[in-house]
């Protein structure tokens, strides 16, 4: 059986959050305070715009993006405020305030995704406030379970609400999810007063930050220990632990060393996250590079160099890609439309077996998702859901030099570019000398061929200087 632990890194400037099998990585989240989530957020908005359009209306909760609604949505989100006594509107319209919350981060350009579908996550299930429906996880399979679990639910005969049952709910007794059930329906009440005595644009409900959000939803019975390097926190867990989860409070334990990512071995797996490129134990690997609306996956043989038919050799490395793919979509947690480029199978049954194997491992994935099938060529197309802003996109940003290019021009480009402003440069001016400077591979690039620069000091009667300032960066051109 497989060790599971989670490990918890608390920092001023950020939480970093691992969860570790058997010594490797199987997720891993970062929170810094400026960049903290609002998915889950409840506010109180105000409708900006209606877009019959797009099918959709802009609302302000607040921030400085605005947040998208559908239509289809717009009118109930209107009656979860809605008091008795208000008429119905015939239609909405700007200014109208609605009850929303954040099912998506800004992306981009692109504000917030809002629901009118309210839900507050406990550890066991979720209520829906503005519904009255029974559901139970698609990840519970056992018939016979989910056949109590909505007995349990339909027994508890709670008011006005419908509760979704989470998989973490499998095998608990009923005083459990009671527990549960009756807390989550005490915080609705208490909400309800907020959203009756604040005015809009507000902010109704908060969820949990990263700790005690992966605490509700990823410490499981299977989990062996939950280590956190914080004093404080450590007593903030064990405070929240004793509300919910009194069971497993003996296995958090406070580490008490320098550095608890290093001493685990996880500082030098978790740099490897943000590498393009991902070797397998075959010597095969694959090269993911994510935009902002699409990720690219491509598997390469490498160094696969086992005596095995082209045929074989595409079958063994695609399987083998399949099951590191499934596990990089969520370490990296990434999201959107995703474009997997196999290598090429003659053979269909080779085909749907690197689809299986990939379908089998994404079965253990929490979040969302849905795959068209496997071309001819070996191209998987699928979605999974993005909620949050990846690792990725909190840990780096475009790079100032090239612009978010991935490349910068060659010395070639720049000598040739430098002699064009040279001469622009030059064009209707009178002057003894001029001084060109560039990066050192630039100077050595002009050097490579005088005459160039000879035929310019002869068309304008100057002398130019060349200086090398290995300062500069390689695209930089400075004329004086």
């Amino acid at each position: 059986m497989s060790s599971k632990e989670i490990l918890i890194n608390v920092e001023p400037q950020e939480k970093r959050v691992a969860i570790v099998s058997d010594g490797k990585p199987e997720e891993f989240y970062i929170e810094r305070p400026q960049d903290k989530t609002i998915v889950g957020n409840i506010y109180k908005g105000i409708i900006e715009a209606v877009l019959p359009s797009i099918g959709a209306a802009f609302v302000d909760i607040g921030l400085p993006k605005k947040g998208f609604l559908y239509l289809s949505e717009v009118e109930s989100a209107y009656e979860a405020l809605e008091k008795p006594q208000t008429p119905k509107p015939k239609e909405i319209k700007k200014g109208e305030e609605v009850l929303v919350q954040v099912v998506k981060e800004s992306f981009g350009t692109k504000g917030p995704r809002l629901s009118s579908d309210i839900g507050i996550a406990g550890r066991y299930l979720v209520l829906m406030p503005l519904d009255n429906q029974v559901g139970v996880s698609r990840r519970i399979e056992d018939e016979a379970e989910r056949k109590r679990l909505r007995t349990v639910l339909t027994e508890l005969k709670i008011p006005d609400a419908g509760f979704i049952v989470r998989t973490a709910a499998c095998g608990r007794t009923k005083q459990e999810l009671s527990r549960d059930a009756q807390f989550l329906y005490k915080l609705w009440k208490r909400l309800q007063k907020s959203i009756g005595q604040k005015k809009a644009p507000a902010l109704i409900y908060e969820e949990y930050d990263l700790v005690l959000r992966v605490i509700r939803d990823s410490f499981t019975d299977d989990v062996s220990k939950l280590i956190i390097d914080s004093k404080a926190e450590f007593y903030r867990i064990q405070h929240f632990m004793k509300t919910f989860l009194s069971y497993l409070k003996d296995k958090v334990e406070l580490y008490k060393g320098d550095n608890l990512f290093e001493d685990k071995d996880i500082e030098r797996q978790i740099h490897k996250i943000f590498e393009s490129k991902v070797y397998l134990k075959s010597k095969a690997y694959l090269v993911i590079e994510p935009t902002e609306g699409l990720v690219v996956i491509d598997v390469n043989s490498g160094g696969f160099r086992k005596k095995f038919s082209q045929e074989e050799t595409a079958f063994k490395v695609n399987c083998e890609a399949a099951v590191e793919i499934a596990h990089q979509l969520v370490l990296r947690d990434l999201g959107g439309i995703i474009v997997i480029d196999f290598i090429d199978m003659e053979k269909d049954s080779h085909r749907r077996e690197v689809l299986n194997i990939l379908k089998r491992e994404l079965s253990k994935d929490k979040a969302k998702y849905d795959i068209l099938g496997i071309s001819k060529f070996g191209v998987v197309e699928m979605t999974r859901e993005r909620i949050h802003k990846t690792v990725h996109m909190l840990s780096y940003q475009p790079c100032p030099y090239c612009q978010g290019r991935g490349k910068v021009r060659s010395p070639a480009t720049i000598a040739i570019y430098a002699l064009k402003e040279l001469k622009r440069f030059l064009k209707g001016k009178s002057l003894k000398q001029v001084n060109l400077t560039l990066a050192p591979a630039a100077i050595e690039e002009l050097l490579k061929d005088k005459e160039n620069l000879k035929f310019i000091e002869r068309r304008f009667r100057t002398r130019i200087n060349l200086i090398s300032s290995p300062a500069m960066h390689i695209e930089d051109i400075k004329i004086s």
